[in-house]
């Protein structure tokens, strides 16, 4: 496995971006006072009211995502068998928490006999349950590390037109909803007993790399990120000035990963992609990685494959070690 260290940055190939009777006249003014009265009643206490739903979260003009300071974790914990490593038993929870209204579930792997131990939350690629996750956290878990895997909203896959479109609307993109969740899971890790909350950390493969940066440049409290076959959307390289659609354009700005690079440290970001990746390709990977200020680590890999494989293992312990030392 090869290391590359940091380059100028790339803008290049960037994407542009998807008859009865009369009622006397006094009731008639009674009558439409109280629909003005129960208008307006409406329009303030609608909970889904678009205007109440932008408190929340909000998107500057440069494109940057921010939300509200969060409340404390809602959750529930039960403790199930582990069919996923019978040679090793780790500790295996199924958990539910409470993320913008709804109940993600998750599955929390903790090393046995584990005490105060560093944490990592994990979310799979698009199309990835937490269960189909579990080959990568007993892996974590050898190394010591406990791990929530969540199932994202949609399992990962993302519709951009149908976010743009509520983002228009002044409605929450799932995109939002999905990077939230990564934060309200942070939140639930720090707070379980067998956990150090002063050592988390986030790792995502392909889509979930994405929504890991994201999330980890909200979150100062992580101490890195790690993206395997992932990559930025390369939104940088286009000028606003030259953009007729101002609003799909800051949109687009706000779910790309590129966009906050500047934002992670002193948290580092680390990066693991093959030259052969059959997914996204390496180069899209390699602009993000230089667009990126240290502290940041990329290794490369040969395999024709997407996502994580054993010959990124050794280099993957490693820079866990450092980051939750």
């Amino acid at each position: 496995m090869s290391r590359h260290s940091s380059g100028k940055k790339d803008t290049k190939n960037a994407k542009k971006f998807p008859s009865g009777a009369r009622t006397p006249k006094p009731i008639v003014f009674i009558l439409g006072f109280l629909l003005i009265v129960v208008g307006i009643f409406g329009v303030i206490y609608n909970p889904s009211n678009s205007i109440e739903e932008a408190l929340s979260w909000e998107v500057s003009k440069a494109g940057t995502l921010s939300f509200s300071p969060r409340e404390e974790p809602v959750f529930t914990v039960q403790e199930i068998e582990d069919p996923y490593s019978p040679e090793d038993p780790d500790i295996l929870k199924l958990v539910s928490f409470e993320s913008s209204g709804e109940n993600v579930q998750a599955l929390l792997r903790i090393p046995d006999n584990a005490f105060s131990v560093p944490g990592i939350v994990l979310l799979p690629g698009a199309g990835v349950s937490k269960e189909g996750e579990q080959g990568l956290a007993v892996e974590l878990s050898k190394m010591g590390y406990a791990t929530l895997t969540l199932d994202q909203r949609n399992k990962g896959a993302i519709n951009v037109d149908r976010d743009l479109e509520l983002f228009r609307a002044g409605l929450e993109p799932v995109e939002y909803l999905m990077v939230y969740d990564v934060l309200k899971a942070a939140d639930v890790l720090s707070v379980q007993p067998e956990i150090d909350p002063e050592r988390l950390a986030v790792l995502g493969e392909s889509n979930g790399g994405r929504f890991a940066i994201i999330a980890c440049a909200l979150e100062p409290s992580l101490k890195g990120v790690m993206g395997i076959s992932t990559s930025g959307y390369g939104t940088e390289g286009v000028d606003p000035a030259s953009v007729a659609d101002s609003e799909a354009y800051r949109f687009y700005r706000s779910i790309d990963p590129d966009t906050y690079l500047s934002a992670l440290p002193p948290s580092r970001l680390v990066m693991f992609h093959s030259f052969n990746d059959t997914v996204v390709p390496h180069d899209l990977a390699l602009r993000t990685f230089d667009l990126a200020e240290e502290p940041k680590a990329m290794y490369n890999t040969t395999e024709e494959t997407h996502g994580f494989t054993a010959s990124m293992r050794s280099d993957l312990e490693k820079e866990l070690a450092q980051i939750l030392s």
